[in-house]
């Protein structure tokens, strides 16, 4: 049987990634991967060479999904990685994945790095429970889902753009009151890592405009968790 490996790179320190990753990246026949050059970065850094890569990303169509998933069935194993992170959270991964289900293929998880847990496990807030909602999106739905902060039982965790971020403040700001607990990661394990806690007030006080760079994971904590 045929397998699949869906493999967890790192966000951003490329000593994050597992000795089981590395010794799985080298032994498979290719590599599938969201940005072959991006890539070549990683494989580089562990002198992984000779191995075959195949393009697979968000516009890729579905002939090219037909031929990628008929690549790996008629080889015996092939590897999935995504820029960053563990594939098939907010990428194009499963797409993929369900191909290769149909086709009987055996899927393989090799966890590892991750923005959404490294974030939640830094929080301080109580974090068992919670909602993740990827990107939010940029105009349709959008406001109805930051309307859904208002009440929420359990932390809203998303991915947000420096593109919309100082929006988003002003969003959580107008829907959640300047006093709702929120905590930010910016440039998680990278060299300018940073992580604030605080309020919505203290974020947009902190964050001033030169400081609103690099990518984000944002945590709002509940109402409950101000009292």
């Amino acid at each position: 049987m045929s397998n699949l490996y869906i493999i967890a790179t790192p966000i951003g320190n490329l000593e994050d990634i597992t000795f089981r990753a590395i010794k799985i990246l080298k032994s498979v026949d290719f590599i599938i991967a969201e940005d072959t050059r991006h890539a070549q970065i990683l494989l580089k850094k562990y002198d992984i060479k000779k191995i075959p890569l195949e393009s697979f990303h968000a516009k890729s169509s579905e002939k090219k999904l037909d031929n990628v998933c008929q690549k790996i069935y008629e080889n015996n194993s092939a590897a999935y990685i995504s820029d960053a992170g563990t594939p098939c959270i907010s990428d194009p991964g499963f797409r993929l994945i369900k191909k290769c289900v149909e086709n009987k293929i055996k899927i393989i998880p090799i966890p590892g790095p991750s923005a959404l847990t490294t974030l939640l496990s830094v929080s301080g807030i109580p974090v068992d429970r919670f909602k993740f909602l990827g990107f939010l999106p940029h105009k349709k739905g959008r406001q109805k889902i930051l309307q859904s902060f208002i009440d929420a039982e359990v932390a809203q965790v998303f991915f947000e753009s420096v593109y919309r971020f100082e929006k988003m403040l002003n969003e959580l700001e107008k829907y959640c009151g300047k006093n709702r607990q929120i905590i930010i990661g910016r440039e998680l394990t990278k060299i300018y890592e940073e992580i604030f806690r605080g309020t919505i007030e203290d974020a947009k006080k902190y964050f001033t405009k030169n400081k609103i760079k690099g990518e984000f994971v944002v945590i709002v904590g509940t109402e409950k968790m101000m009292k």
